[in-house]
């Protein structure tokens, strides 16, 4: 029975292509966590999901390009801009934490707040005063941009070793083809 047991040793001998066969065949089975029927359904909603969402925005979108006004008076303004930088700062915070914990969640929190920098920076840009734009687009090129981009790169980064560590990404193949569910 013991000559059955893998030994780190004999682990450490195998090649690449035999620790991932290896790997594969010791995951659990996803059966097991849901069932087919369910995760095909569930995957089926989602995709309509979002299909739908992407064709309804193209109508909407130029919809709104076509009747929204140059100049609008807005309100709540304060509380628009104050919620947006409460909603920056906690994933901020999450990605500080995460990250100092060394956390896989860091991944999406990094990624988020980097979406959310590009935001701000979008709209902090273009609802500026003339004379307050220059002040923006500075901000937005020396520090929200720089910031977002190394977020969502070390997202990326961290998904890509992640990936490779497990065997589930080769070397040389782009992040974009692993697959969700291996």
């Amino acid at each position: 029975m013991s000559d059955a047991i893998l030994s780190d040793d004999l682990i450490a001998k195998m090649s690449p292509d035999q620790r991932r066969d290896l790997i594969h065949r010791l995951e659990r089975p996803l059966e097991e966590l849901l069932p087919t029927p369910a995760l095909q359904r569930i995957r089926r909603i989602r995709l309509v999901l979002m299909f739908s969402g992407v064709a309804g925005l193209i109508p909407w979108t130029t919809y709104l390009a076509l009747t929204l006004p140059e100049r609008y008076v807005t309100y709540n303004w304060p509380a628009t801009w104050v919620g947006f930088d409460i909603l920056l700062w906690i994933f901020m915070g999450a990605t500080f934490v995460l990250g100092l914990l060394r956390r896989q969640l860091v991944m999406m929190a990094a990624f988020t707040t980097g979406v959310l920098l590009c935001c701000d920076a979008w709209f902090d840009v273009m609802t500026a005063a003339p004379a307050d734009r220059w002040l923006s687009v500075l901000t937005a090129v020396l520090v929200e941009l720089p910031l977002a981009a190394l977020l969502i790169t070390g997202a990326l980064r961290i998904m890509r070793l992640t990936a490779s560590r497990f065997w589930v990404l080769g070397p040389h193949v782009p992040l974009w083809r692993v697959p969700l569910l291996p």
